[in-house]
């Protein structure tokens, strides 16, 4: 049976912003110094449960009931994971990058790109990798900076593709692209608001690399969103993926215990988001 029309407005329709990324570290206690160390960040949230065998951790800027964070997860028997091929890096505005990276060098963590302009421009970046070895690209923003944690970057096989998985099944707006042919890439840049007040995803396609091995690695789990329909939001995903590729991988429903109603989905490359009922999540906090 085709969708109906109502399904496929929702997705737009829909009011959605990023809550978090969630990722596994090797060492909690020494990624929550890092990030409040040299970024800044706050922790808002801790968590430990040893009848599962984890603990977590969510640090950020602000409230997140307002600002996108970070969920942190640290396994007991696990103190190292392989990142794989697929994820790229975090972004993250500050006012002074250099001081950043001085801040890191002198505490010996790891410059692998100083800070410097980009290659033909003015901006100043860097890039550097935390504890656990995620990569995280320091990027200069004039205050007051609405969103820190600017960008989650992931590469993707099919660049139109995904976009229009992420524009018409997830109803993301396609902000902007930009095409390097020198250097053989092209990035898109999707979200639910303006990438100078809200995180947003960057998806790289690598010229003609529609392969990768270890692509999802063991580290990045998702990026949770918030809705105000799991049911609809599941349904529109379901009736759109026959055409755009991408799959409900949890159906719509309450977690167990918590009863917070959510469901995960995936893009045609793997990546998994999970929507979170906009109500149960703020009842959460």
């Amino acid at each position: 049976m085709a969708a109906s029309e109502d399904i496929k407005q929702w997705p737009k329709q829909d009011k959605r912003r990023f809550l978090h990324a969630v990722y596994r570290v090797g060492n909690l206690e020494a990624t929550i110094d890092y990030y409040q160390k040299h970024f800044g960040m706050k922790q808002l949230r801790y968590r430990d449960v040893p009848e599962e065998k984890y603990r977590n951790a969510f640090l950020g800027y602000g409230p997140e009931d307002t600002n996108f964070c970070l969920e942190l997860t640290e396994n007991y028997d696990k103190d190292s994971y392989d990142l794989g091929t697929g994820f790229g890096h975090f972004a993250l505005a500050l006012p002074d990058v250099y001081k950043t990276c001085e801040s890191i060098k002198k505490a010996g963590g790891k410059i692998s790109r100083d800070a410097g302009p980009v290659k033909g421009g003015k901006t100043v970046i860097a890039f550097v990798e935390d504890p656990t070895g995620y990569k995280w690209e320091l990027i200069t923003r004039e205050e007051p900076i609405k969103e820190p944690i600017a960008q989650v970057m992931l590469r993707v096989t099919d660049l139109d593709r995904s976009i229009k998985f992420y524009t018409e099944a997830l109803g993301m707006t396609l902000i902007r692209t930009r095409d390097n042919p020198d250097n053989k890439y092209k990035l898109a840049f999707l979200g639910y608001g303006p990438e100078d007040e809200t995180c947003v995803y960057e998806l790289t396609y690598n010229y003609g690399q529609d392969k990768y091995d270890n692509f999802k690695g063991e580290g990045y789990a998702q990026v949770a969103m918030s809705t105000e329909d799991v049911y609809k939001t599941a349904e529109a995903v379901q009736a759109l993926s026959s055409e755009l590729g991408g799959k409900v991988v949890r159906e719509a429903g309450p977690l167990p215990v918590l009863n917070t109603k959510i469901t995960s989905v995936v893009d045609p490359d793997g990546w998994k988001t999970v929507f979170v009922d906009n109500k149960d999540f703020l009842a959460e906090l």
